[in-house]
């Protein structure tokens, strides 16, 4: 595979190795670990453990780092959005990146257990979304606004009221 010109690039205390395996089996499918790097004898303590895991979901390469403790965290401020064909894929993605201490958030955003965020989208809100019919889509903004997990059939009711 030829690297990708930009890369997410995630910085975890001590969890890259760990944390690339859970993302890789949540998506599934193409889903793959790529490499894995390791700290040399130049790291000291450090020797020998994983230092970068590069992984590949849905045909886009992040790479994980164990970087160690910082004064900062993953937040809200970035995310990855998720384009779901069905309800029953936002569903399946829900469950499984909230679970094991993941935490769901307003608007189809969640955190999964290692603190970082994600939308799940159903590519349906997006169309709905899109419309030129300003108070179908208003409607639509008003339903997800008082949602967590975004809901389809709850959507496209507020989106065809009349």
């Amino acid at each position: 595979m030829s690297a990708q010109k930009i890369t997410t690039f995630l910085w975890f205390d001590d969890q890259a190795e760990e944390a690339a395996k859970f993302y890789v089996s949540v998506f599934g499918g193409d889903a793959r670990i790529v490499e894995t790097t390791r700290y040399t004898e130049s790291f000291g303590d450090q020797a020998g453990s994983v230092m970068t895991v590069v992984f590949v979901l849905a045909g886009q390469e992040y790479t994980a780092l164990n970087g160690g403790k910082q004064d900062w965290s993953f937040n809200e401020s970035i995310s990855l959005s998720v384009d779901c064909e069905s309800q029953e894929e936002v569903d399946d993605l829900w469950a499984r990146l909230t679970a094991d201490g993941g935490e769901a958030g307003p608007c189809g955003w969640l955190k999964d257990k290692y603190g970082l965020s994600w939308q799940i989208v159903p590519r349906a809100m997006r169309e709905m979304l899109a419309s030129e019919d300003r108070a179908a889509v208003d409607r639509t903004v008003g339903a997800m606004m008082k949602m967590g997990k975004l809901d389809v059939a709850a959507l496209r009711a507020a989106y065809e009221a009349k």
